[in-house]
């Protein structure tokens, strides 16, 4: 059995390894917020409405907030997905309190992660935003990228949200025609993750650049530039898509 304690898109871990809480410890967050996880059974995850608002909370000697992407870099592929289903569930509830068509309190499923409508019958699951990313090569040379929309300032793959109607492979096309202008060819699905920022299903590809010169999307992008494996800028860290693809797993 897990425990899972969240400030905003930070986790609560032990000082020093940084492993997870006791259950002494999350007894002293938990209330009514609860959440029973039904499909894995072992995890309980647990967001204190004190603690989403950002208010000072008193921790537990020994125990400190870490981003949950750091978390995801510093552990096993199994406990990243754990912890990111138990951020998403969270969120997926809170966004999730009244049934949608008619208003009614809406209640947590006993056996499924789905939310019940008493009042109209309806029933609810978890939302899930399909993602491509990709990563292009050119001969030797990588096209990564800065993004506006992230805080940090690092480079990574192209990447962006499956539009309703179209293909994941047609996805891919069509952000890196839109964010850099280029055609590509040879695409190649490699693997995916799920991504809870907030409920993300990232779809990794690699393709190869066809042609076309870089003219970057300046609504989504600052730059976007070709480099070779032993000059790359700054890129993500462990645990993300984007890292698997740039560090080569997919070679």
């Amino acid at each position: 059995m897990n425990y899972y304690i969240f400030q905003d898109k930070n986790i609560l871990v032990q000082a020093g390894p940084h492993s997870l809480p006791d259950a002494a410890v999350w007894k002293r967050f938990s209330d009514s917020k609860t959440f029973n996880d039904t499909f894995t059974e072992d995890i309980y995850s647990y967001t204190a409405s004190s603690l989403q608002n950002g208010n000072n909370v008193e921790l537990p000697s020994g125990y400190e907030f870490i981003p949950l992407r750091q978390y995801f870099a510093e552990n096993s592929d199994d406990d990243g997905t754990r912890a990111g289903r138990a951020s998403a569930l969270l969120s997926w509830r809170s966004a999730y309190a009244f049934c949608p068509a008619c208003g009614a309190l809406l209640k947590d499923d006993e056996h499924l992660a789905a939310r019940n409508c008493k009042k109209c019958g309806r029933q609810y699951f978890p939302r899930i935003e399909p993602c491509i990313i990709v990563l292009i090569t050119r001969g030797k040379e990588l096209l990564l990228a800065r993004h506006k929309m992230r805080n940090q300032d690092i480079y990574t793959c192209i990447a962006g949200f499956i539009e309703t109607g179209e293909s994941a492979e047609q996805a891919v096309v069509r952000e890196v025609h839109e964010e850099v202008g280029l055609e590509i060819q040879n695409l190649r699905y490699v693997g995916s993750q799920g991504w809870p920022f907030p409920d993300q299903l990232m779809l990794g590809y690699r393709a190869e650049y066809k042609s076309g010169e870089v003219h970057v999307q300046e609504s989504e992008l600052y730059e976007a530039k070709w480099f070779t494996r032993d000059a790359l800028p700054s890129f993500p860290k462990a645990g993300s898509m984007g890292w698997r693809l740039i560090s080569g797993m997919y070679d």
